[in-house]
């Protein structure tokens, strides 16, 4: 491992979810010199329902079947809970549901044994640029002041990050979506499908994902400013999965979604900067999915800081440009569907979900084998035909 001539990391990893132990892990895996900070625990539960494309096995060199709860095989959509449409998922690219208490805490312990470093307990308040390197200004959980310095600095502190905006890394106003995830243990009647619920939600939809010993479940809405009313919604949605109304532990959170194009990379005095993950408003708009752009950035993000790191001052708006090419211009056709679908719902389902080949499309970009810019001049064209 590399280290810097002061003794300080190259660089520091601020949170440790998905995206930030991904960074870590492959900046590790470089050689480099990477210290690993969380203000939490681990392992810790997170409100996520947990789908994951499979084909995310192909940025890592170790195994992730451990942190795998399920393999889904089929993806089930309905209206209403009635009028269902089921698709079957690629078999060379099925999609995978995790727990991110098991699936952050696994990234954590590859990253650790990489050869990074890491401390929980600390929670960074602010970064500020001191000659070439920056300095974390940070309070550990006995309330002490601590301070660590290094050449650059990942931003991975998630959907509640105000580091990111503060030095002009993403949406100058990020938007949110509004969720409830629920967790139930219980037995599974289909444990390799995964459901997609439209109509209950009036701006949203819901999921129900079979994972080990249970369900994790969840309410989500992605357009408007007015929050589901997820108790009447589970009321409805629980009961069709056998489940008492009232079952589960629930969480409320916000998903912060994909808004636009932004530089994730610091540019001018915040140079040596880069935002990933939930902190970079990279959850898809219209089906929120969050783990796979966490890990797609955590990995591209941690390529372009090794050329940096060596000397190449063009590397990071190398990482702000591909992940425009390999996930935003994608998520531009989502928010475009998102805004157009939530607002028609059962025109929606009728026209987008219910056409012979619409399923398998879907299953394709949860599988990560399609995107929706594929799918979406022509689904958005029927929607507002229909409005007229």
């Amino acid at each position: 491992m590399s280290h810097s001539a002061s003794g300080h990391p190259d660089v520091i990893v601020v949170g440790a979810g998905a995206a930030g132990a991904t960074a870590t892990f492959h900046l590790a895996h470089q050689g480099r010199s990477v210290l690993l900070l969380d203000q939490g625990p681990f392992p810790r539960a997170k409100p996520c329902g947990g789908g994951m494309a499979a084909s995310m096995q192909a940025l890592f060199p170790f195994d992730l079947s451990p942190a795998v709860d399920a393999v889904i095989e089929r993806v089930r959509f309905t209206w209403c809970l009635g009028d269902p449409v089921t698709a079957e998922l690629p078999g060379d690219a099925p999609f995978w549901i995790v727990r991110r208490s098991v699936l952050d805490a696994y990234l954590v312990e590859q990253a650790r044994a990489a050869g990074a470093d890491v401390q929980v307990g600390v929670c960074v308040q602010a970064l500020r640029r001191s000659g070439d390197r920056w300095q974390l200004l940070c309070r550990g959980s006995g309330g002490e002041t601590l301070d660590f310095e290094a050449r650059a600095v990942v931003v991975a502190d998630g959907s509640g990050s105000e580091l990111a905006g503060r030095h002009g890394l993403g949406p100058a106003r990020p938007r949110f979506a509004d969720t409830v995830s629920v967790e139930v243990d219980c037995g599974v009647a289909e444990p390799s499908t995964a459901r997609f619920e439209f109509g209950l939600v009036r701006h949203g939809f819901c999921w129900a994902f079979p994972r080990q010993g249970g369900y994790s479940i969840g309410v989500g809405t992605f357009i408007g400013r007015d929050p589901a009313d997820a108790d009447a919604v589970l009321t409805q949605l629980l009961p069709s999965l056998g489940l008492p109304p009232d079952a589960g532990d629930r969480r409320s959170g916000q998903l912060r979604i994909w808004d636009g194009h932004h530089p994730l990379h610091g540019q001018g005095d915040n140079n040596g900067l880069v935002v990933v993950g939930d902190a970079a408003s990279l959850c898809d708009p219209f089906l929120a999915e969050g783990i796979r752009p966490a890990l797609i950035s955590g990995c591209r993000a941690a390529e372009a800081l090794g050329p940096w790191l060596d000397g190449d001052p063009t590397a990071l708006a190398t990482y702000s440009r591909r992940m425009r090419q390999d996930w935003g211009e994608s998520m531009a056709w989502g928010k475009r569907m998102a805004q157009v679908f939530y607002r028609v719902p059962r025109v929606g389902y009728q026209l987008g979900i219910k056409r012979p080949t619409a399923p398998q499309r879907i299953a394709q970009i949860l599988s990560g084998e399609m995107g929706y810019g594929d799918i979406a001049q022509r689904v958005i064209r029927r929607l507002l035909f229909q409005r007229r």
